[in-house]
C-alpha cells in the first residue's frame, strides 16, 4: 500500500511539473510572472491557511522541506511567532524560492539620513494638550518614495521588547526602484489617504486605494510603489500620502463580536491575499531592513520576489473599508467608539487592546432625543485620528481636513466643536440623517504617546485647534427662585416653645 501510495505521488508531482513546463513556455516571459493592476486575483479570508502557486507543482506535497523542492527551488520558513506559542497563535508560512533571502552582502547603515523615522520614545514628549495637524504635505523635491517619506509623529513601548506601537504618516512622489523593506520591529497597517499603492511583496501583490487598507506583517519584504491615476501624463509626479500604525507586539485579529452574534463589523471573508508571482531577475537590489526603528541596507543581485509557490497562514492581506458592516444605535443615546472596530492588537491584560483600528463609516444615525455626535470624553486610552474623506461628524470648523491628524492622550478632554453642538441640539437635528461622505479612523492605543520631537515642532501643527472649543457658552437654565411667601401676622409663641422645638430635633435652626 505504502508503495503504491508513492508511486501515485511521485506520478502526480511528475504531471503537475510537466503542467507547469507548459505554464512557463506559454505564459512565463524570461522567467518573469506578473499581474497588471486589471488581472489581480486574491485569496479570501482572514487567518486562513492558504496555498498559491505561480506554477503549478512549486510547492511540495506531504512535506515542507523535501531533500529536492520541485523546479530546484529553495525552501525558506517565514515565522511570525515564537514556535511554541498555542496553536491558534501560530503564523508562518513556507516559501519556495528561486534564490533563498540570505543571498545578499552584509548590512549597513543607510546612507541617507532617517532622523524622522523612529522606535525610541525616549526623547518624545508627553502632553495633556488637544493636538491637531494640518494635513501633511507632498514633498516638493522630486524622488521621494515610500520609505524616505515616512516620519514618526508618536509612540510607545519598545521595538525591543515587542511591546508597544509607533505612528507614522507618510507623503511621497515615487515608486521604490529596486528596493524592498523589511519591518524586523512589527506589523504595518498601512491607511493610503490619497493616491493608489501597489505594494509587491514576496507573496504576490495588492493593490491599496483610498478607502482600502494593507496589512504587511514583520520581517516581510515589500515594495511601494505609486499608480497613477487615469488620463495622467507620463512620466508626471504620482503624490501619495496616508498613515501608518505599527505594533511591536501581538499581530492584528477581528474583534469579538459577543452578543453582537455571529455576523456584523469585518466579515472574514471579505479580506484578501495575494496570490503567487514572481520575478526571476537580475538586479542591483537594495534590501533595506528595520530594525529598533533604524534603517539598514544590503545589496543583492537579485529581485527579492522570486517566490514561485508558497503555503501558511502568515500572509500580508487588504481589506476595503467600504465593506464594513457598522452596527448603530436604534432607538437612543450614542455607543462607544468601540463598536466600529476593524481590527485589534490585544495586549497582555483581557480586554485592554495595545492598539485599535476603528474607522467612522457612512451610516444612518436615527437615534430619538439623543446628541447624536460623538459625546464630549475624558479616556483612559489614548486617541490619534485621520480623515480619509470628507468632514468628520465632530468637527464643522474646518480645522480637521483629509491627510490631517489629531492626538487626545489620556484623560486629555475632547468632543465636538462649538459649531457641532449647536447645530446638534438645534429642533431640527431630530430627524433622521446619512452620515454618507466622511470616511475618518481612530488609532486608539494603551500605551500613552510620546510624540516625536519632529512631529511637534511640525509646521502642519495647529496651535489654534483649542480655539474650536472656546465659543461653547453655558446654555445653563436653572429653576427660577419660589415666589417671597406673603406676609402673616402670628402670635407671640408661649414661653417654652424654643425648648420643645429644640427637643424634637431642629436645634440650631436645622
Amino acid at each position: 500500500i505504502l508503495s503504491n501510495a508513492l508511486t501515485l505521488q511521485a506520478s502526480t508531482q511528475s504531471q503537475r511539473m510537466r503542467e507547469a513546463t507548459s505554464v512557463a513556455a506559454n505564459g512565463v516571459a524570461n522567467g518573469t510572472m506578473k499581474q497588471s493592476n486589471d488581472t489581480l486575483e486574491y485569496l479570501s479570508g482572514f487567518g486562513n491557511e492558504f496555498w498559491s502557486e505561480a506554477l503549478p507543482g512549486a510547492c511540495p506535497t506531504g512535506q515542507n522541506n523535501p531533500r529536492v523542492c520541485p523546479y530546484g527551488l529553495y525552501a525558506e520558513q517565514l515565522s511570525g511567532a515564537a514556535f511554541t506559542v498555542p496553536r491558534r497563535d501560530q503564523k508562518r508560512s513556507w516559501l519556495y524560492r528561486i534564490r533563498p533571502s540570505v543571498t545578499h552582502e552584509p548590512f549597513h547603515p543607510t546612507a541617507f539620513p532617517c532622523e524622522t523615522l523612529t522606535a525610541d520614545f525616549s526623547t518624545g514628549m508627553v502632553t495633556p494638550n488637544q493636538l491637531r495637524w494640518r494635513p501633511f504635505p507632498i514633498p516638493s523635491e522630486p524622488g521621494v518614495d515610500f520609505l524616505r517619506g515616512l516620519s514618526t509623529v508618536c509612540g510607545a513601548g519598545s521595538a525591543a521588547c515587542k511591546d508597544g506601537y509607533a505612528i507614522h504618516v507618510y507623503a511621497c512622489n515615487a515608486s521604490m526602484t529596486d528596493s524592498c523593506l523589511a519591518n524586523a520591529d512589527g506589523d504595518l497597517l498601512i491607511v493610503p489617504q490619497q493616491g493608489t499603492l501597489r505594494l509587491l511583496t514576496e507573496f504576490g501583490q495588492l493593490l491599496v486605494a483610498p478607502t482600502e487598507i494593507a496589512v504587511v506583517g514583520r520581517g516581510m519584504r515589500f515594495s511601494v510603489e505609486l499608480v497613477a491615476p487615469p488620463g495622467s501624463p507620463p512620466g508626471a509626479p504620482v503624490p501619495a500620502r496616508g498613515y501608518v500604525l505599527e505594533v511591536f507586539g501581538a499581530h492584528f485579529t477581528l474583534p469579538e463580536l459577543g452578543p453582537i452574534g455571529a455576523n456584523g463589523l469585518a466579515s472574514p471573508r471579505d479580506f484578501q491575499a495575494p496570490v503567487a508571482w514572481f520575478e526571476d531577475r537580475a538586479a542591483t537590489y537594495t534590501v533595506f531592513h528595520k530594525f529598533e526603528g533604524q534603517l539598514f541596507s544590503a545589496t543583492q543581485s537579485f529581485s527579492p520576489y522570486n517566490v514561485v509557490g508558497w503555503h501558511g497562514n502568515y500572509v500580508p492581506y487588504k481589506y476595503d473599508l467600504k465593506l464594513f458592516c457598522p452596527m448603530n444605535a436604534v432607538a437612543f443615546d450614542h455607543p462607544d467608539p468601540s463598536i466600529f472596530t476593524v481590527l485589534t492588537a490585544p495586549s497582555a491584560l483581557p480586554g485592554v487592546s495595545c492598539a485599535d483600528f476603528v474607522i467612522f463609516p457612512p451610516r444612518w444615525a436615527v437615534a430619538e432625543h439623543t446628541f447624536r455626535p460623538p459625546y464630549y470624553h475624558r479616556n483612559t486610552m489614548n486617541e490619534f485620528m485621520g480623515l480619509i474623506q470628507g468632514q468628520y461628524e465632530a468637527k464643522r470648523d474646518g480645522g480637521f481636513l483629509p491627510g490631517g491628524a489629531s492626538l487626545h492622550a489620556c484623560m486629555t478632554p475632547h468632543g465636538p466643536d462649538t459649531a457641532t453642538y449647536e447645530a446638534a441640539i438645534c429642533d431640527g437635528a431630530e430627524a433622521p440623517a446619512h452620515l454618507g461622505a466622511a470616511l475618518a479612523f481612530m488609532f486608539e492605543t494603551n500605551f500613552t504617546p510620546r510624540v516625536t520631537p519632529a512631529a511637534l515642532g511640525s509646521p502642519c501643527i495647529d496651535r489654534d485647534y483649542y480655539k474650536c472649543w472656546m465659543g461653547l457658552k453655558s446654555h445653563f437654565k436653572p429653576p427660577a427662585p419660589p415666589a417671597p411667601a406673603p406676609p402673616t401676622s402670628h402670635a407671640a409663641a408661649p414661653a417654652g416653645a424654643e425648648d420643645e422645638v429644640a427637643a424634637d430635633g431642629l436645634a440650631g435652626g436645622a
